[in-house]
């Protein structure tokens, strides 16, 4: 077979692969935007195309406004924990040498193996004692913990990408270690910070067995909570219109972020983030 054809069979292949998932992800997607604001939901018993479904979850609860600023606040949180302390913890393992390095990786890593309902309720009794139960900083702190060992596997295979001559000619023009850390290393290991926050945000603004059970007061619970109470309904009755609204709602700013840090994202994985 000549060069040309293997090409051209590459080519069928690819497209006769990647269409049908193409097809399988976007169709629900499509479907759900459309219900959103097109029916007699949307235009009050009309047809055509409204923003009702958008109007009554808007003045569902206490309002769309309080559930996505409880929903980014846990989020900022988990973000700002889980990328401080990876980025440090990735910097220690991969450039010093300190007893029990590996031991203290393998058992971060270990937290994987830990069944995740397993542990909500030893977690719910040690945030009240440290008085964080019902708290969006407390359960920041929860979500933070789970996306350490992968983001703790990531940056340090994004420092140990990069070369050691680089800090070590830091420290020889005469910058301290933090200082190299600062100046040299960290601006080499963005993408995988960037890769870091982008999982770490998307875990917190999807997550909805911690907040349920963390949360006790209706006026701090987050969207993934809010959506499932208006699916719930009052007497059997569900309004599906405002739901498929609250998906939209909840799937902008995933889309959004992840269309700005795409660049980023590809870049952490493909650089130091498969380094084994």
């Amino acid at each position: 077979m000549s060069s040309g054809r293997r090409a051209t069979a590459r080519t069928v292949g690819f497209y006769s692969t990647t269409l049908p998932l193409v097809v399988l992800f976007f169709v629900p997607t499509v479907w759900t935007l459309y219900s959103s604001a097109h029916g007699r939901q949307a235009t009050e018993g009309g047809h055509g195309w409204g923003l009702a479904n958008y109007r009554r979850l808007f003045d569902y609860g206490s309002g769309i406004g309080a559930y996505l600023f409880n929903t980014s606040a846990a989020a900022l949180v988990t973000v700002t924990v889980t990328v401080t302390v990876t980025t440090l913890g990735g910097y220690a393992i991969a450039r010093l040498s300190f007893p029990g390095k590996n031991v203290l990786f393998m058992v971060t890593l270990s937290i994987l193996m830990v069944p995740y309902t397993t542990i909500l309720i030893p977690l719910y009794v040690f945030l009240g004692w440290i008085g964080l139960q019902n708290s969006l900083i407390g359960l920041g702190l929860v979500l933070a913990m789970f996306q350490l060992p992968f983001g703790l596997f990531m940056m340090r295979n994004s420092f140990e990408a990069l070369p050691v001559e680089l800090e070590e000619a830091a420290l020889i023009d005469g910058c301290t270690p933090g200082g190299a850390l600062r100046r040299v290393l960290l601006p080499g290991v963005v993408p995988g910070m960037v890769t870091v926050a982008l999982f770490s945000f998307l875990s917190a603004w999807n997550e909805f067995v911690a907040p349920l059970i963390f949360l006790t007061d209706g006026d701090k619970f987050t969207l993934p909570v809010a959506l499932f109470n208006l699916q719930s309904g009052s007497l059997g009755s569900v309004d599906f219109g405002a739901l498929q609204a609250g998906v939209v709602t909840a799937a902008v700013p995933c889309v959004l972020l992840f269309l700005l840090l795409q660049r980023y994202y590809v870049r952490g994985f493909t650089s130091g983030a498969l380094k084994g």
